[in-house]
């Protein structure tokens, strides 16, 4: 028996991997977005000649990939699930560089902590890339923007914090 309401939590109150053998197995999708923020130096240097240790944007969408089918072994209580698809884009703008992954599966649970880290770690994979060029590059707002399938369905989100 669980706490009211706290599903990962069992009754002593310890945590615990919530079992999902029950539910139905249905296409599930997440998109996170995120952002890491650059100087204008790095800027120039991903629109041109490229950052001194290489192709930036690359190795940052093949981390993501990589982070996504390696979520259940960084986050805890996250399920394994086969991943069936990740796409990730980065996208650059004059003083950040957007991260945007759409995952996918056909499981028992969602994808969402498979999308975030996903843009998390390409945005950690981005800053490894342009630290020399710019040390203060940061990661901000990585959020779930959709989620479909599963007994929800459809959740988008609303405010844009």
């Amino acid at each position: 028996m669980t706490q009211q309401g706290f599903t990962h939590l069992n009754e002593s109150g310890g945590a615990r991997m919530v079992d999902v053998s029950a539910k139905e197995i249905t296409t599930r999708t997440a998109t996170a977005t995120g952002r890491v923020l650059v100087s204008g130096e790095v800027i120039g240097l991903l629109r041109g000649a490229g950052v001194p240790k290489g192709d930036a944007i690359a190795v940052a969408r093949i981390a993501g990939i990589q982070a996504a089918k390696r979520t259940p072994d960084l986050v805890p209580l996250c399920h394994p699930i086969a991943v069936h698809g990740v796409d990730v884009d980065l996208e650059i703008h004059d003083d950040h560089v957007a991260i945007r992954a759409v995952v996918r599966t056909a499981d028992r649970t969602g994808v969402e902590m498979e999308a975030l880290t996903c843009v998390a770690v390409a945005g950690l994979a981005l800053i490894d890339m342009v630290k020399a060029v710019d040390p203060a590059a940061e990661i901000t707002a990585v959020h779930v923007d959709e989620k479909t399938g599963g007994k929800t369905g459809l959740w988008q989100r609303e405010d844009h914090r």
